[in-house]
């Protein structure tokens, strides 16, 4: 408090206050506090008599010798010798936070987090006044929210800054960022944030397939305002008959649930037809006429019934972005991708040590979300053939199942060398303990060999020619002619139900910073692959450890 007054130099004079005003104008000052509310916020502090340089009532000149003391709203200070510390002949120096100028109060509160400003208030008159100032809480909505709109209409429409702060903002603020919603193995993608002059759940849809190189689509589930009422109002946005009653329950940490209260405006006159009908051409963009594949029909009902059911009534389970590195291939996040007959799916790119895993956020009746769809090994590089031999399914099969049978007998031999209480653990304890020397080991023969082409060594920025083997089955042609590196990895496959999931071997190929691909060998398949470009907010981990943790957990979910 000591060093607030020591920058301020200025008492409560009017004078001091008007001249204070006059110099921040002429040095651009962005204060954005009106006049109304300055007059209004000293009127009061002078009408109480608390805010003055000089001494209160109760603050004789006639004190006695002693300790330090003061009044309990800070509007006098003793010193030591037991005198009061009027400063000389000119404007007593403030001594106390609550003896700064009202403007110069408000700027000090604007800067502190909402949740410190009711203790604030817990100290005198004086400060809860000030903090009935709409600056204050402007500022803290703008500052913690990132709310852009002009707060003063809305004012002006009868509801405060304050209030929006204290009764939708914070209430709601465990429920921003980025959450997979539990719609059994479909999964999903909601990015819940302040939008305007609402908190909105964003579901973001994954385009039509095939086309992975399209944005992302994207449509609400629910909203929180203060429009009607001053308290916060919950609104279901599914269906197609506008927004109406909902409910939002938030229990457990990081996980909340939502309810819809009228589901009737989830129906349509035409019955369980036409809202599959129109599911159809909102998911798919087509109608069923025009999907021939007689497996790929019966997967689209399945994925309709299912998840028609829940009517919006879901729990969500909150998720994150994962955490750059400095040692990362490329930039981890999300990527769409082509799964065959189940359409384009999420996931999360992610790196580990010498590994690179893909994580399912959206899933089908085979391989659920939450589950590790690739995972691929950085310290085996692939050197890719010429363009001729590239086209021959037999040469690629042949180096990528000869790195898969070192695997598996490094596996073996390290399974057998290690004490029965860690064989259960072998897996992840070699990818661990022996990470860093298998990445030295293998730094040299991965910078000169990743890219094979006409000179020895390449740049990573460098390409190489690549084309997919015949017989391979891609939902999408248009992909990449070039590529900068191919890696030896596994990816994820079972039966309906999740049943028998085995990992089978693949080669990753690594085509820019935002797209890559993966060739299942034993499906003869090829998935492509997309980044995200949509700006979710709230959605970073605060570290590694958060990280892996909720990736441990999302596989549990699903298992």
């Amino acid at each position: 408090m000591a060093v607030c007054a020591r920058l301020c130099g200025v008492g409560q004079s009017r004078r001091c206050r008007r001249r204070q005003r006059h110099n921040q104008q002429d040095q651009g000052s962005d204060s954005d506090m009106d006049e109304e509310e300055e007059e209004q916020i000293v009127g009061q502090a002078q009408g109480d008599g608390g805010g003055g340089g000089g001494a209160g009532p109760g603050c004789g000149g006639g004190s006695p010798a002693g300790p330090s003391v003061a009044r309990e709203d800070g509007s006098c200070h003793v010193n030591r010798g037991g005198a009061l510390d009027r400063g000389g002949t000119g404007p007593p120096r403030p001594q106390s936070l609550a003896e700064l100028p009202p403007e110069l109060l408000v700027e000090i509160f604007s800067l502190l987090p909402g949740t410190a400003l009711p203790n604030v208030a817990l100290v005198g008159k004086k400060f809860r006044q000030i903090l009935n100032t709409e600056t204050i809480w402007r500022r803290r909505c703008m500052a913690e929210f990132g709310m852009k709109e002009d707060l003063r209409r809305m004012e002006v429409g009868g509801v405060s800054s304050r209030d929006l702060y204290v009764k939708l903002l914070h209430p709601y603020r465990h429920i921003l960022g980025l959450w997979q919603p539990d719609i059994g193995p479909y999964g999903g993608l909601l990015n819940v944030v302040v939008d305007g002059l609402f908190i909105i759940g964003w579901m973001y849809l994954p385009p039509h397939d095939p086309r992975v190189e399209d944005p992302m689509r994207r449509r609400p589930l629910f909203r929180i305002h203060m429009w009607e009422s001053n308290k916060a109002a919950v609104e279901c946005m599914y269906g197609h008959k506008g927004p109406h009653k909902g409910d939002i329950q938030t229990g457990k940490k990081d996980e909340f649930s939502t309810k819809c209260n009228q589901t009737d405006h989830h129906r349509m006159p035409g019955g369980r037809q036409e809202e599959f009908r129109t599911w159809l051409e909102e998911e798919w963009g087509r109608t069923l006429e025009e999907i021939f594949h007689e497996h790929m029909q019966e997967l689209i009902l399945m994925k309709f019934i299912y998840t028609s059911q829940y009517d919006n009534c879901l729990t969500y389970r909150r998720i994150y972005l994962p955490p750059l590195m400095p040692s990362d291939l490329l930039h981890p996040g999300l990527f769409k991708g082509t799964y065959g007959s189940h359409g384009l799916e999420i996931v999360m790119l992610s790196f580990h040590g010498i590994y690179l895993r893909a994580t399912k956020l959206t899933g089908d009746p085979n391989v659920p979300a939450g589950q590790l769809t690739l995972d691929v090994d950085l310290s085996r590089p692939v050197v890719l053939p010429d363009l001729e031999h590239q086209r021959s399914i037999e040469e690629l099969s042949r180096l990528v199942l000869g790195v898969h049978a070192e695997v598996q007998r490094e596996e073996q031999e390290q399974a057998k060398d290690a004490p029965a209480a860690v064989v259960g653990a072998a897996e992840g304890a070699w990818g661990n303990a022996s990470a860093a020397d298998l990445v030295e080991e293998d730094r040299v023969t991965c910078s000169d060999s990743c890219q094979a082409g006409p000179s020895t060594s390449t740049s990573p920025s460098e390409a190489q020619p690549f084309v997919l083997p015949l017989g391979v089955m891609a939902r999408n042609e248009v992909y990449p002619r070039t590529c900068r590196k191919c890696f030896y990895g596994t990816g994820l496959i079972a039966g309906h139900g999740f049943t028998s999931p085995e990992r089978t071997p693949g080669l990753f190929v690594l085509f820019d910073e935002d797209h890559f691909g993966f060739i299942w060998l034993e499906l003869k398949s090829f998935s492509f692959y997309s980044r995200l470009t949509d700006q979710l907010a709230h959605a970073h981990a605060p570290n590694m450890e958060r990280f892996e943790a909720m990736l441990c957990n999302m596989q549990s979910w699903t298992s």
